[in-house]
């Protein structure tokens, strides 16, 4: 598996890789993995910061660090950028 680069432009600031996320599904979904003892807030503000500057609006928490992979799962949503699913 290997990050993917994302560019963001703001004004007349083009950076070519601002951050990694760690998975792009299909362009549409952010996938953020983790293997911590627990996720706080700053983890999940970070994924929306993610979905936000890429304009999107669904993305994934996934925590590697729990016994049942459900309760690792954390589904982040946008509401604030790009289109609007139908």
């Amino acid at each position: 598996m290997e990050e993917k680069p994302v560019a963001i432009d703001y004004d007349d600031l083009h950076e070519p890789c601002a951050f990694r996320a760690d998975l792009l599904v299909e362009g549409l979904v952010v996938v953020e993995l983790k293997a911590k003892t627990q996720i706080h807030p700053i983890d999940k503000t970070q994924t929306l910061s993610y979905l936000r500057l890429m304009k999107l609006n669904v993305g994934l928490l996934i925590n590697f660090h729990e016994a049942k992979l459900i309760d690792g799962l954390h589904r982040i949503v946008n509401r604030y950028g790009g289109p609007q699913p139908g």
